[in-house]
């Protein structure tokens, strides 16, 4: 499948500019401005109720924005979704269930206005061997793949996912991110909103972390681990060492959390989350201790994720009782 491009001037190719969207007193999406890019594989990050989901329907057209605007490719939404511009595979809405696979498949190449040839399709969605089943017959990860098929039916600009691999085995989602990552080599911009984060650490080349509809962290894997500003200490501590002095340890500089665990007597494991591990790590020596297998390591992005949300929503906190306070 050849790719197309097509973006305006600069490469945006979506904007988000001071949107808001409330449904009665739930604030979904707030103040959100945001540019996706050509060619960018793009990872939407958020808790349950962050406005994930929201945001991707405004994106679509699905939704309008009570305030703001949303543009792609420098018109509307709408426009650029009849344009064929936009494949999507959302959570919501069913499948045709009285039709095979490949009818439902070449049917959306047909109607799509760039499509593809429906073997292709079929081929790159990993369908090609159930492509005669009937649609009601499919698993729960099969179902999956026909949405994946219907959104890249034809030549667009720009994919959209929404949770795309719920109910896929480990096998089948590691060929279905070869079939996205193809997507992305064919030029296209690939934005997706994902619980499983290792997916956005290894797939997306930039990463957005939403929290109560506000845009709260945007760089790169490396740079959204990085803006956590902590890494990880772990090591054991044996009994012949003598007893684990638990309040040693929560005194050492820059910890941020702190888990002790095994046996009493026994070996302790003590793991450490520290936004100075240097000097935590000289202190432990400082105080005594000796450390067995001792490991530093960065964040992974589940645990930056946690950390930065974490975070926020403890300054939201701290803002909410300081309102209460002043009422």
């Amino acid at each position: 499948m050849g790719g197309t491009t097509g973006t305006t001037p600069g490469g945006e190719v979506a904007a988000f500019r001071s949107v808001s969207k409330s449904y009665g007193p739930v604030r979904a999406v707030d103040g959100l401005d945001l540019v996706l890019r050509a060619g960018e594989t793009v990872a939407l990050l958020g808790p349950n109720g962050a406005g994930k989901s929201s945001s991707l329907d405004l994106l679509l057209g699905l939704r309008e924005p009570d305030h703001g605007t949303v543009e792609l490719f420098g018109g509307t939404p709408r426009a650029a979704v009849e344009a064929g511009r936009v494949g999507a595979m959302l959570q919501s809405g069913g499948l045709m269930t009285d039709v095979k696979v490949r009818e439902l498949v070449e049917l959306a190449c047909r109607i799509h206005p760039r499509g593809h040839d429906t073997a292709t399709v079929l081929a790159e969605a990993g369908l090609a061997e159930i492509a005669d089943r009937r649609v009601d017959r499919l698993s729960g990860g099969q179902e999956q793949r026909v949405r994946f098929a219907l959104a890249v039916a034809g030549a667009s600009d720009l994919i959209v996912l929404d949770e795309p691999t719920t109910g896929m085995d480990v096998s089948v989602r590691q060929a279905f991110w070869a079939s996205v990552r193809a997507q992305a080599a064919a030029g296209r911009t690939v934005l997706f909103a994902t619980h499983y984060l290792e997916e956005a650490d290894s797939v997306a080349d930039r990463v957005l972390v939403l929290h109560r509809g506000r845009l709260i962290a945007d760089g790169t894997s490396a740079e959204i681990k990085a803006k956590a500003g902590a890494r990880r200490i772990s090591f054991e501590l044996h009994p012949e060492d003598g007893e684990v002095p638990e309040p040693v340890l929560r005194g050492l500089p820059g910890i941020a959390a702190l888990e002790v665990t095994g046996r009493p007597g026994g070996v302790r494991t003590v793991r450490i989350r520290a936004t100075d591990a240097d000097a935590g790590v000289a202190a432990l020596y400082r105080a005594g201790l000796h450390p067995r297998g001792l490991e530093v390591t960065g964040l992974g992005l589940e645990q930056a994720f946690l950390t930065i949300t974490g975070e926020q929503a403890a300054l939201d906190r701290a803002a909410a009782d300081d309102e209460e306070t002043v009422r």
